[in-house]
């Protein structure tokens, strides 16, 4: 999950600090501002969020284009993009390598992780496949929000791992091209909502990371079986 759905203050939160930080943001550009991040990176983390929903496209722009920059400036060298079919039928780890395949991110450098519900399980499942993958440095590349959310249950469980928070001055978010791309192989044919198979509380307590088990053996699912040997890590 990402900026998910489950309440409406929650998502009015979301848009508003989403709003006041691209607006910040674009506005201020600090000349001796610390720089946002020290790469580079063998892999980011890019949560994602729902594919066709009209409250989250600059959000799910914003996050994809950062990576393309992150990626393109060499501050990181892969990207696992990371998701499952939570709120509508399409697999978002699957939809954003889809969305970077079209803005010409190597495909061999893009990963799909398709397990998460949750923000939590965004950098758990996504953490335990970069190092099944065999990467070192790792970093969340998400907006201010997130990063607000997810600093906590970071520091927390995996201090090794950054955060890489947005910086939109350097994306264009309103003018950059945005690609139409052809979705049907991230769509799920038997989807069920979370909101139809979890209650309000289940739903806030994987929120909070609880639906999770630190430190056990649960296999992650990737989109392909990658040999660890396959993967060069610089």
């Amino acid at each position: 999950m990402n900026c998910r759905t489950f309440s409406t203050p929650l998502f009015l939160s979301c848009a508003l600090c989403f709003l006041c930080s691209y607006d910040y943001l674009s506005s201020a550009k600090k000349k001796s501002e610390k720089k946002n991040c020290s790469g580079p990176y063998d892999v980011i983390i890019v949560p994602g969020v729902p594919y066709q929903n009209p409250k989250f496209k600059l959000v799910l722009k914003a996050r994809i284009l950062w990576a393309k920059y992150l990626f393109d400036h060499k501050i990181a060298r892969n990207i696992i993009f990371s998701g499952s079919s939570v709120y509508s039928p399409y697999v978002e780890g699957k939809i954003m390598r889809i969305y970077a395949d079209s803005l010409h991110i190597p495909s061999e450098n893009t990963f799909s992780e398709t397990q998460a519900e949750h923000s939590t399980e965004n950098v758990y499942y996504s953490v335990m496949m970069a190092k099944k993958l065999g990467f070192k440095k790792i970093a969340v590349a998400t907006d201010q929000y997130q990063a607000l959310i997810l600093r906590k249950f970071i520091r927390k469980n995996f201090p090794e791992v950054e955060i890489i928070k947005i910086e939109y001055d350097k994306i264009d978010l309103l003018n950059a091209p945005w690609p139409e791309i052809e979705p049907s192989s991230a769509h799920v044919d038997e989807f069920v909502s979370i909101i139809d198979r979890e209650d309000r509380m289940h739903r806030f307590k994987g929120t909070l990371g609880k639906n999770i088990y630190l430190n056990n053996n649960n296999a992650v699912d990737c989109e392909e079986e990658i040999p660890v040997a396959a993967v060069t890590v610089r």
